[in-house]
């Protein structure tokens, strides 16, 4: 891509800037772990909550937003639930409390909370520092090749998508090793500004090009639609006959049971609580349960308003101006370049600069958290805890450097073996994944459950998981989780019930300091027996509620944007009455009612 001195010299003084920040302020990171990892506890909730936000919005996600609301219209509002997007509302509503109570560094480290000190505690605990490692490196081997093909395509100078990979990774690992969290936090910061304004930009860009008649004449009946049946119903004959493969392939056809499935995934894998990266480092960071909790819920009202309107824009800047050409062609056509075409014909000098920036830094606000939270697991929790755990913090401080500089060669170095890392990634973090619901939502809410039964939950869940897709290879993913879930959860209840229980001591503590909702009644009465005041969490029911609420006030916060774009206002309008009633209930039993 051709770009305009302006354009480029924004983009250089964008990552100077980010340079310069971690720089400055690398002095307050070295301080001690606490101080590199999680900012000292002192950073403001909405700070932490912006910078997730920025985390989340990354070049991969935002172009398969894309695609799917190409494709579905307004029904691509519920796709991003496989994910699922709403585990934020979980965190919000109760989990982000639950978790920032046990006043950790980790999630592995937080393990002893919960399962102690004994044999089956350590197992869980080396299980969780294996997943949060494993993860990192195929994030990064990933990372390296979409921002190699990222650059190749937008940046100017002849090179190959390798070397800008090895530049971008490098210059970004630069100033997170110097900086710490406070280089991610602050950096993020800036860098959701610039996805912002880009963002909203390209809305108000593709509202001023397209008409809603120009619309109209290039999508299908139904694509409007928010809501569905049991079918689909979405055919895209004589407007783009290809989209119909699509669908196909996809596998929505019968989108009334993905739906079903999609819901009863997302539920089971939010319950369980956030994976070991840096939505669970955020958590741990904030300075209070209640200041988590906030930071959770603000990730979800920044993010989607600014997401959708450059997810809608791009969108119908493509249908009605590159429709006529994909039904035209008999090429199969790649979505992926939506993106390009869309900067190269309809986004003016000087903003384009800014547009690329604020994509470099969605790419690299996501890198960066995950190069800052991953190192702490190994640093806190082994090297600090078996190998040397009388050091200093300054040595712990080194540790945590040379720790974030092996973790991205380990990752850069599997990313140049491969050609395409794709069908690899999946592997790891359907393995992964795969095998954490059912261990990680019973160390919520059964007493009984203890660290054996966590470890081996955890490893027949990754094991089925690389082994259904030799056994099943097309079963789409969605639809083997059922599978895995229940042989995770027969390794949770064999684990449990051949081993003792934790002691009592460490079962009493947790459920004091934690005070989950669940099967803790035994637990219970044992703490009455010395302190007859003692209550239990009895907020189920009103958590649950709140759940809801959240859930439909997340949506309202995606489908706004989207109608305000494709100038859709009645329905609009109508987002914007359910949005302001389910503010106004959250406020009432949930913001009002948060304690520490």
């Amino acid at each position: 891509m051709n770009l305009a001195l302006i354009d480029i010299a924004i983009i250089g003084l964008y990552l100077g800037f980010t340079l310069l920040i971690g720089i400055y302020i690398s002095k307050k990171a070295s301080a001690d772990l606490d101080s590199y990892f999680l900012g000292g506890k002192t950073i403001p909730w909405w700070i932490l909550g912006v910078s997730n936000a920025s985390g989340m919005f990354d070049i991969t996600g935002t172009m398969w937003l894309v695609s799917m609301c190409f494709v579905y219209g307004l029904k691509s509002a519920w796709l991003p639930w496989i994910w699922p997007t709403f585990n934020q509302i979980f965190l919000m509503i109760y989990l982000s409390v639950w978790l920032r109570r046990s006043n950790v560094m980790t999630g592995a480290e937080w393990l002893k909370t919960r399962f102690g000190d004994s044999t089956g505690a350590r197992l869980s605990h080396l299980i969780v520092v294996i997943f949060a490692i494993i993860s990192a490196v195929g994030f990064i081997a990933y990372s390296f090749k979409g921002i190699g093909k990222f650059s190749s395509t937008f940046l100017p100078w002849d090179l190959s998508p390798d070397t800008y990979a090895l530049i971008i990774l490098g210059f970004t690992t630069l100033y997170v090793i110097k900086g710490g969290m406070y280089s991610v936090v602050f950096t993020e910061l800036i860098q959701f500004i610039i996805m912002t304004i880009a963002s909203v930009a390209v809305g108000i860009i593709a509202m001023t090009y397209v008409a809603p008649e120009q619309l109209n004449a290039v999508i299908p009946e139904g694509w409007k639609e928010l809501f569905f049946g049991w079918t689909l119903d979405l055919d895209w004959t004589g407007v783009i006959d290809s989209v119909n493969l699509k669908i196909q392939e996809d596998g929505f056809s019968l989108f009334g049971f993905f739906f079903v499935m999609m819901v009863f995934k997302g539920v089971m894998s939010s319950m369980a609580g956030p994976v070991p990266n840096y939505d669970m480092q955020r958590i741990l960071a904030a300075k209070s349960p209640t200041e988590a909790a906030k930071m959770s819920g603000i990730v979800s009202l920044v993010m989607f308003i600014p997401r959708y309107m450059m997810v809608a824009g791009l969108t119908i800047l493509a249908l009605v101006f590159l429709g006529p050409e994909i039904q035209s062609s008999k090429d199969i056509f790649d979505f992926e370049l939506i993106l390009p075409y869309a900067i190269q014909n309809f986004i003016p000098v000087g903003l384009t600069g800014l547009l690329i920036a604020g994509l470099l830094a969605a790419f690299m606000s996501t890198y960066a958290a995950t190069v800052n939270a991953a190192p702490a697991y190994f640093v806190n929790d082994i090297y600090k805890k078996y190998i040397n755990p009388d050091g200093d913090k300054s040595q712990y401080v080194k540790m945590s450097y040379v720790a974030s500089i092996v973790l991205v060669a380990i990752g850069v170095g599997f990313g140049f073996l491969v050609d395409s890392i794709n069908d690899v990634t999946q592997w790891i973090f359907g393995a992964l994944f795969g095998g954490y619901s059912a261990a990680n939502l019973l160390k919520w809410h059964w007493w009984r459950f203890n660290g054996h039964g966590f470890f081996w939950g955890m490893i027949a869940g990754l094991v089925a998981a690389l082994i259904l897709p030799l056994a099943l290879p097309d079963l789409q993913p969605l639809y083997g989780f059922p599978y895995l879930l229940a042989i995770s959860l027969i390794g949770c209840l064999l684990g449990t019930w051949l081993t003792p229980a934790e002691p009592d001591e460490v079962l009493i503590n947790f459920y004091k300091n934690v005070r989950p909702w669940g099967f803790w009644n035994p637990i219970k009465e044992k703490i009455q027996q010395e302190d007859p005041s003692f209550e239990g969490n009895k907020d189920f029911v009103r958590d649950m509620t709140n759940v809801a609420i959240g859930i439909v006030w997340q949506l309202t916060l995606v489908v706004i944007p989207i109608y305000l774009v494709i100038k859709e206002f009645i329905p609009m309008t109508i987002g914007i009455g359910v949005f302001a009633i389910t503010s106004f209930a959250l406020k009432k039993n949930w913001l009002d009612k948060l304690r520490d």
